[in-house]
């Protein structure tokens, strides 16, 4: 289950690298002082993401239960500062205006997929062995 909580992570990732990539294209750190999203929140979810996926995968190499439990609270950081992203963004109603905000698809893709791996990791991590 490791390896698979591994995978739907990497989608998460790729997902999110995507519309990373559409936020800094699209100006988000040349905007206004005063954002929907600012900086700090959006550099700050990623980097606990991918702070948590280092530590799942030094948790299935060396089979530490430990580390799994670490990668599961930076991952439900990660999962609090996204659901908090993902408010501010359906509240701005981004979600509506064609083709200036971000692709519903890419977002729904990112967000059941995070929600898949938080759920995979909370359950791994209680299972007797990580892998």
């Amino acid at each position: 289950m490791g390896l698979v909580t591994a995978v739907t992570w990497t989608i998460a990732v790729l997902a999110g690298v995507y519309l990373l990539y559409l936020w800094l294209s699209g100006g988000g750190l040349r905007r206004a002082k005063v954002t929907r999203f600012p900086v700090a929140l959006i550099f700050s979810h990623p980097t606990l993401a991918v702070s948590a996926l280092v530590c799942w995968v030094a948790g299935l190499v060396t089979g530490s239960r430990a580390l799994a439990w670490l990668a599961f609270g930076g991952l439900a950081a990660a999962t609090l500062l996204g659901f908090a992203m993902f408010t501010r963004w359906l509240g701005a109603g981004r979600h509506e205006k064609g083709g200036q905000g971000f692709p519903m698809l890419a977002v729904a893709l990112h967000g059941v997929a995070g929600v898949t791996t938080f759920a995979l990791v909370l359950l791994t991590a209680s299972a007797a062995r990580v892998f």
